[in-house]
């Protein structure tokens, strides 16, 4: 198909805009999840998923290599909506028995239409959402298909996390404890944004510092500095350049952070820097000295010296306090939750089920409390789609990750290798903090979650800008191997 860059880029630029407006909008009614507010963000990704069908139809836009290269996720997201869909269809009882013998004893005692979900209106639900980040998938690998684009989402993503740290810090530390436009009922001297929950915050900001972390290794020279000079002009531009401003938004959403008071987010982004950086470190042969001071300084200087003056001690402390009886809760939770997918291995409850489902297996320690999610991402998705079910969306995260720890290795692009190592960090920070929480099952998080899923693949296979490509190319022509002739230029004429 005939192809036009500047076409292209008219086309689809405000399809890129609308995008970077949704993702920015939808941690702000209460991390969307209520039902008109994750209805807004679904009717909106389909607008902008039918718009640009239609461009492609017209020969407008095209696919990207990032979203060719990623068919195999894209397969796996469509295989999940495609269990959801087998969920929801009526079948005879017999085959119901034969795949799911707890959904037919349950059908069986009642006067419904059987089938393999318990919550047929839960699930129809959550199969539009199931949609609606496998399309949020695919519009962020054809979206982004320029670095400036790729920077600019990454930027997005970063002034998304300094607004909600800064606005959740000044509403505890003001003492007027206001949500989205409504005063707090729940986790009042937290800081929870525009969240309800902090721990859920901190997931966002998680992700958040990740990319931020990402940005400021790709404006980082990893070539050790010749002389003192280039030493002393490298800390002037940390200072005084772009790399100061994201500085400062790690700082302040590293505050945030710690006065969300949540003990499992703190754990987990420390450990992935830990654990992304060492990759970085050692993937990339040669490190200079800033990049090490970097990593020290998010360590030990915003812990020990924004984190005293914060409060960290008492913050330690209350943390102690209630860690002992919530995580007795959440274990109580986990071991109900496991015996859901005892019972139903192979299918699941149906997606959206767990709500209505968890009640018949409360064992009674929690309080008989109605929890609608399980306080373990991972056996909550178990739970409610089956074990096949999980294998699948697991293999899309492993898949992502694997591309951005082969960026790393591959690119020679400072800015793909530096956003590689912060969808790393990202990727393994929210499945350490998945293991006691239910971050995944609240829309903001796990559609921001799912857009650093599809920059694991743009890091990997995002092409050079053209002018870095014509750069490149000129400076090949130019460097000729030695005892070449040079070519004698012709005298110009009169």
């Amino acid at each position: 198909m005939a192809y036009n860059n500047n076409s292209t880029v008219d086309a689809d630029r405000y399809l890129f805009l609308g995008l970077l407006l949704v993702l920015f909008w939808i941690p702000l009614p209460a991390a969307s999840n209520h039902p008109w507010a994750w209805s807004f963000f679904e009717t909106c990704l389909f607008a902008l998923a039918i718009t640009w069908l239609m461009l492609f139809a017209m020969g407008r836009v095209k696919t990207t290599p990032a979203f060719r290269r990623a068919r195999p996720a894209l397969w796996l997201f469509a295989m999940v909506f495609a269990l959801v869909t087998v969920q929801l269809a009526p079948l005879p009882l017999s085959l119901i028995a034969l795949l799911s013998p707890n959904a037919a004893e349950v059908y069986s005692n009642t006067q419904t239409d059987a089938a393999l979900s318990l919550d047929p209106s839960g699930t129809r639900a959550a199969a539009l959402k199931t949609l609606a980040y496998g399309v949020l998938f695919a519009l962020t690998l054809l979206l982004t298909n320029r670095r400036d684009r790729l920077r600019t989402l990454a930027l997005v993503l970063v002034f998304s996390g300094v607004l909600q740290a800064a606005f959740g810090a000044l509403m505890i530390l003001s003492g007027l404890e206001y949500g989205f436009f409504a005063e707090k009922v729940h986790h009042k001297g937290f800081v929870t944004g525009t969240f309800v929950n902090p721990n859920h915050l901190a997931g966002y900001l998680e992700m958040c510092l990740a990319i931020g972390v990402g940005l400021m290794l790709a404006d980082m020279s990893t070539a050790p500095a010749t002389n003192w000079r280039e030493s002393a002009r490298r800390i002037l531009n940390t200072i005084l350049g772009d790399k100061a401003r994201v500085r400062v938004a790690l700082i302040i959403m590293v505050i945030g952070l710690v006065l969300s008071k949540s003990r499992m987010g703190n754990i987990a982004f420390f450990t992935s820097l830990l654990v992304a950086g060492g990759y970085y470190v050692m993937v990339v042969r040669r490190v200079s000295v800033g990049i090490i001071v970097f990593f020290v300084s998010v360590l030990l200087i915003d812990i020990l010296i924004i984190g005293k003056f914060f409060g960290i001690e008492k913050v330690a402390e209350e943390i102690r306090q209630t860690s002992v009886t919530t995580e007795a809760l959440r274990i109580d939770v986990a071991r109900d939750t496991l015996e859901i997918v005892r019972n139903y291995p192979l299918t699941g409850t149906g997606a959206g089920s767990f709500a209505s489902t968890y009640p018949m297996y409360d064992s009674g320690k929690v309080g008989f409390v109605n929890y609608k999610y399980g306080h373990n991402d991972y056996l909550h998705f178990a739970a409610e789609f089956g074990l096949p079910g999980l294998a699948m969306l697991a293999t899309i995260v492993l898949l992502s990750l694997w591309q951005a720890a082969r960026a790393q290795l591959e690119r020679h692009d400072r800015m793909l290798r530096g956003l590689g190592c912060g969808v790393l960090m990202a990727i393994v920070a929210l499945l350490i903090h998945s293991a006691v929480d239910f971050n995944l099952q609240i829309p903001a998080n796990a559609a921001t979650f799912v857009v650093i899923l599809a920059m694991g693949w743009q890091t990997r296979w995002q092409k050079h800008h053209a002018y870095a490509r014509r750069r490149s190319t000129a400076r090949t022509a130019n460097e000729k191997p030695a005892g070449t002739p040079t070519r004698k230029r012709a005298p110009a004429k009169a």
